[in-house]
C-alpha cells in the first residue's frame, strides 16, 4: 500500500501514520509543518492544503491507493472539495475523518450510521449553518456534513465516511481524560456526574487510526459510526482513573438536575458529561461488522497516564483551556451536596 495521509504529526493523524508504516505501507504525509513532528519513516510533503498550487504540487508525488484525511476538522466545505477535487486523479480511495456531529439527531437522538444527516452544500464557505439556541445542531456539525458530501461528489463509492463520537488516547489534545486523570491524583471529594452507571462510549485513538487504514485497504464504502460498542460506566472510568494515578479520591455522585442548577458546563467543566439522551447513543455495528476492535476504555485510561505521566505533551489547542471545572467552583457544589 501506498498511503497519503493529510494532517499526520499529531493525535489521530500521527497515530495512522505510525500504524501503516508498522505495517510495511509506504506512507506521505501532507501538513505545513507548524504542529508537531514528522514520524519517522514517513516521506513529509509540505504544504497548505488550501493553497491550489500546494494541492497540484502534492497531485505530482502520487498516485498513492489510498488518502486518509485527518486534518480537515477547521475546513470549510469548499477547501474539502478543492482537495479531494485535485487529488482525484492520484488516488484509489478516500478515507475522511468526520464526525458524529453530522447527523441532524445528535446528540438528542439514538443515532445509527443511516441517521438523517444534516443538509450542507459541498461547495459551502464557512458562513454556512446554524448552532441552535440549545447548542445543537452546530454550525460545526452543517461544516462537517458538507465536507462529507463534497469527497462523496468527487470520490463516489471509493469515499469511506467515519464519524467518531469521543476519541481518547495517548496525544489527546482536546484534554478531556488528561484532566480527569489529573482530578483523580488530586484526590479527595471528587464531584463526579450521575447516574454512576451511565455508559459512555469513547473510543480509542489507536482503535481509530487501526480502522481506518482497514478501510484504506479494503473495498466499503459509506458512512461508519466509529464509537466504542461495550464503552464504561462512569463510575468504572472514574475508577480507572483513581486506580492508575493512584488518587485517594472519593467521587461523590450528584443528579443531572444539581449540576444544571449549579450551572456547571456540560460537555466542558465536567469533561464528557451531557444530558441529552442520544450523545452516548451512537450504535456503532456497521464499522464492528466491517473489522473496528476497541480495548477496553480502561487500558486507554492506563495508557494515557503512562503517556502524560512520562511528560506526555500534546500540540497546544485552544480546546484545551476549555475543560476542567474550577477548584473553587468544585467545592462550593460538593459543600452544598
Amino acid at each position: 500500500m501506498r498511503l497519503l495521509v493529510m494532517g499526520g504529526s499529531w493525535f489521530l493523524g500521527k497515530h495512522i501514520a505510525e500504524s501503516a508504516l508498522a505495517r510495511g505501507w509506504e506512507v506521505i504525509t501532507f501538513n505545513r509543518g507548524r504542529s508537531g513532528r514528522d514520524v519517522d519513516g514517513v516521506q513529509p510533503v509540505r504544504g497548505d492544503r488550501t493553497n491550489r498550487d500546494d494541492l497540484n504540487r502534492l497531485a505530482q508525488h502520487g498516485p498513492w491507493d489510498a488518502v486518509i484525511d485527518t486534518s480537515s476538522s477547521d475546513l470549510p466545505p469548499r477547501d474539502v472539495l478543492a482537495a479531494a477535487a485535485a487529488l482525484r486523479s492520484s488516488a484509489g480511495r478516500w478515507v475522511h475523518i468526520s464526525t458524529v456531529s453530522v447527523y441532524a439527531g445528535w446528540p438528542h437522538q439514538p443515532l445509527t450510521d443511516a441517521s438523517l444527516l444534516l443538509d450542507c452544500p459541498a461547495d459551502a464557505d464557512e458562513s454556512f449553518g446554524y448552532t441552535g439556541v440549545d447548542g445543537s445542531p452546530t454550525t460545526y456539525g452543517f461544516q462537517k456534513a458538507g465536507g462529507e458530501r463534497a469527497v462523496t461528489e468527487v470520490f463516489g463509492d471509493a469515499a469511506v465516511l467515519l464519524r467518531p463520537g469521543v476519541i481518547l488516547g495517548p496525544g489527546e489534545y482536546v484534554g478531556r481524560l488528561p484532566w480527569w486523570l489529573e482530578r483523580a491524583q488530586r484526590g479527595g471529594r471528587i464531584l463526579a456526574p450521575g447516574p454512576a452507571d451511565q455508559r459512555i462510549q469513547p473510543v480509542d485513538v489507536r482503535d481509530v487510526a487501526q480502522f481506518a487504514l482497514d478501510q484504506a485497504a479494503g473495498s466499503d464504502s459509506g458512512g461508519f459510526n466509529v464509537t466504542h460498542p461495550d464503552g464504561i460506566t462512569f463510575r468504572s472510568f472514574l475508577e480507572a482513573c483513581l486506580r492508575e494515578t493512584g488518587g485517594a479520591g472519593a467521587p461523590v455522585w450528584a443528579a443531572p438536575e444539581v449540576l444544571v442548577e449549579q450551572g456547571v458546563k456540560q460537555w466542558t467543566e465536567l469533561p464528557l458529561w451531557r444530558t441529552h439522551a442520544g450523545v452516548w447513543a451512537v450504535d456503532s455495528s456497521r464499522a464492528v461488522a466491517a473489522g473496528l476492535r476497541c480495548r477496553p476504555v480502561a487500558d486507554t485510561v492506563r495508557d494515557t497516564w503512562r503517556w502524560w505521566a512520562a511528560d506526555g505533551r500534546p500540540v497546544d489547542h485552544p480546546r484545551w483551556a476549555e475543560h476542567g471545572i474550577a477548584p473553587e467552583k468544585e467545592a462550593k457544589i460538593l459543600a452544598s451536596l
